[in-house]
């Protein structure tokens, strides 16, 4: 028996959310499923589990913005409602490449394009995001990495 692919996957737990009653389950889970349908049409194909991760990854990051928003602006009752939102979409995403990681790969781009200032970003950048291809990264995270070890 093979695993249900990850589209399988979410309908199952929102039918699984709805007979429950958890509406919070289910408005997230139909989101997702939206944006995933919405990809299909885009690129005209059923998506793979990797494109998936990616747009459920996409989603993850909507919801982090929306919680730094909502609680910049003292709106802590969305905020929190976000954060539930994203726990049920993050097992769909792919993973966070931890942050040691991610060092280690800003420092092997930085050696191997043999970058010295900071002209040589988007070399270094171009490297690091070719690596972190099936992890969820923040480009601006990385960005930051990269300024730090070329020097603003």
């Amino acid at each position: 028996m093979t695993d249900p692919t990850l589209k399988a996957q979410i309908r199952e737990q929102m039918t699984t959310a709805m007979k429950a009653g958890d509406k919070l389950t289910v408005g997230a889970l139909r989101m997702l499923s939206a944006a995933i349908q919405f990809k299909e049409k885009e690129v005209l194909h059923e998506l793979s589990d990797d494109e998936v991760r990616e747009v459920a990854g996409k989603e993850v990051k909507k919801r982090g913005e929306s919680i730094e928003a909502f609680e910049g602006a003292g709106r802590t009752e969305l905020a929190a409602k976000e954060k539930a939102e994203r726990d049920v979409i993050t097992p769909f995403a792919p993973d966070t490449l931890p942050d040691e990681k991610l060092d280690v790969l800003v420092e092997e781009a930085i050696a191997a394009t043999g970058a010295t200032s900071m002209k040589e970003m988007g070399k270094v950048m171009g490297m690091v995001m070719g690596k972190t291809k099936g992890f969820q990264v923040d480009g601006t995270v990385v960005q930051g990495k990269v300024r730090a070890k070329l020097g603003d």
